[in-house]
């Protein structure tokens, strides 16, 4: 995967603050946030680039890490372990990671060019094994429609220019993020593939709005039906249903159909409830005939 340069992504300099860092988050996230970029992919993937870069560079001890180490700042630890055990082929305490480059200027996966130079000449000479470094962990997005999101169903996405085909359960919620293990980037010496994480964004339906694992929609309802009551169709996610209306219903009132919202995650069988908002429309373009029914009515109420 790409590296990804957090304090450009964050439009700051490298000497930012702390209060600048938070500043610089609040006002892109705003102008990034999913809710108000319904259907821009764009401002999806930078909303999560902008995350990601707030969660490294407002972290002290993540940032430094990512200063010195930049796109392998994950594995800081297991480089500076493996610098003092192997430190004496060059020269002690003198040898720093700028030696060879940086871990940035490498090709391929980033690494083989530095593991060589630090430990396969290291290893032939002191008869050391050479480390082994888990890979690096991908992470991706895959976009649904609420109807997709509401069945279990097969995808096949693209990772590092190799199709993978997953399984997106039933009830996935906008945002949640799932870990593939060992389809992330291969491991050096041995050592295992990373992880990938997948974030799941459910685009915004025209129709069901979700809270949770309930949906809320309006019906159109006229006003003859409103004032003598009937039947009127509803909308579900499984097609429509026929719903009872009792006389009198007030524009505006709620009627609650069970188990016609959303499935429940992993819960096979399990289903939120859809709340029925209705909305009495008024008739329009009235005969003179109708109209004085209505002043009739109007009179004896």
């Amino acid at each position: 995967m790409a590296y990804i340069d957090y304090y450009k992504v964050l439009e700051i300099s490298k000497t930012a603050s702390q209060d600048d860092i938070k500043k610089a988050y609040r006002k892109l996230a705003r102008k990034y946030h999913p809710d108000l970029n319904p259907q821009d992919a764009s401002a999806h993937k930078k909303f999560q680039e902008i995350n990601e870069a707030n969660e490294v560079l407002s972290d002290p001890e993540k940032r430094k890490k990512y200063d010195e180490y930049g796109e392998n700042w994950k594995h800081a630890d297991q480089f500076e372990q493996a610098r003092q055990q192997q430190g004496a082929g060059y020269g002690g305490e003198g040898f720093t990671y700028q030696d060879f480059g940086g871990f940035g200027n490498f090709g391929g996966s980033g690494y083989s060019d530095f593991f060589e130079t630090l430990f396969g000449n290291a290893g032939r000479q002191s008869g050391a094994r050479p480390a082994a470094f888990k890979g690096q962990d991908y992470s991706g997005e895959v976009h649904l429609t609420l109807q997709q999101a509401a069945k279990t169903h097969q995808q096949t996405i693209d990772v590092n220019d190799k199709k993978l085909r997953i399984t997106v359960p039933a009830g996935i919620a906008n945002a949640q993020q799932i870990k593939l293990k060992g389809q992330g980037g291969p491991g050096a010496n041995g050592a295992p593939a990373g992880d990938l994480y997948l974030t799941f964004i459910v685009q915004p339906d025209p129709v069901f709005k979700r809270n949770g694992n309930d949906l809320y929609m309006d019906a159109a309802m006229d006003l003859y039906t409103a004032a003598l009551g009937g039947e009127l169709l509803i909308n579900t996610l499984e097609g429509q249903v026929k719903m009872k209306v009792k006389p009198g219903t007030q524009p505006g009132s709620k009627a609650r159909l069970k188990g016609k919202g959303f499935p429940v995650y992993k819960k096979d069988g399990e289903f939120g409830d859809l709340i029925v908002t209705y909305q009495v429309q008024i008739p329009v373009d009235l005969t003179e005939k109708q109209k004085q029914l209505f002043r009739e009515l109007q009179q004896n109420k």
